[in-house]
């Protein structure tokens, strides 16, 4: 197996990422039962924040937004003081592989449309900043549709250093990795299409073999003709070493 590019993986910091909708945010939320004054950490927080602004403005949660680009950590704390937000959003410049936070910080921790590090590293490094019954929304490539051809598989392995992985195997690797899957979903053929379509005037001042990844992954979805390859986001819960497993809602 070829060592996989070094992470993050690269997203222009201008273009759109998927699930970062008002929507997606809101349900993560709902999942996450967030509250009023919940510590909530969004990691990648271009490009706006948009998490972190509807997370403090309509949850009231107490949120740092963490980058480790220096241009949209300030963008983001001039977006932050424009809305004064400033006592409810902290900025921080961050290393995304390695985030300098305190054990138990968070009552929840989201990021959408970055892939940061592999699946085991990303799981590991994150799930000891949650406090118990803490949440981690975050997105990673999936399998979708029943033949995934050999080519894409082999782009994805190349791109992660391991196989790319179904939606439940994704919640599967969550429960082997100290978190109850709650749930995940990934972009459709249409949504696929847009996101694509909007990062492609971006490539043109992304760096060349960066640029060339994410040419090489949209050609293979283009010649597919519909996702085999797509991005999933995926919520788990912190669980604890011996807790019992959740009651089941089946009454018969």
């Amino acid at each position: 197996m070829s060592p996989a590019e070094p992470f993050p993986l690269y997203f222009p910091g201008d273009a759109r990422r998927p699930f970062s909708s008002d929507v997606a945010i809101r349900r993560f939320a709902k999942v996450a039962q967030l509250e009023e004054g919940g510590r909530v950490l969004e990691l990648g927080c271009g490009p706006s924040g948009p998490a972190s602004v509807l997370l403090a403005q309509e949850f009231g949660c107490s949120v740092v937004a963490a980058d480790s680009d220096e241009a949209l950590v300030s963008r983001m704390r001039e977006r932050v003081y424009s809305l004064a937000l400033d006592g409810r959003v902290e900025v921080r410049s961050v290393d995304l592989l390695k985030p300098a936070f305190r054990e138990r910080a968070f009552d929840a921790i989201v990021c959408q449309g970055r892939v940061l590090m592999g699946l085991a590293d990303m799981l590991g490094t994150l799930r000891p900043l949650l406090n118990h019954n803490g949440r981690l929304g975050i997105t990673y490539p999936v399998r979708v549709g029943r033949v995934t051809p050999r080519a894409v598989l082999d782009f994805w392995e190349r791109r992660l250093g391991a196989p790319l992985l179904l939606p439940r195997e994704l919640l599967q690797y969550l429960a082997q990795s100290g978190f109850e899957p709650e749930s995940v979903e990934s972009l459709q053929d249409a949504e696929l299409d847009a996101l694509y379509k909007e990062l492609e005037p971006h490539l043109a001042k992304a760096p060349s073999e960066q640029a060339s990844w994410l040419r090489e992954e949209m050609a293979l979805h283009r010649e597919s003709g519909k996702a085999t390859a797509s991005y999933a986001f995926l919520i788990g819960r912190r669980k604890e070493p011996g807790e019992r497993p959740p009651a089941t809602r089946d009454r018969g």
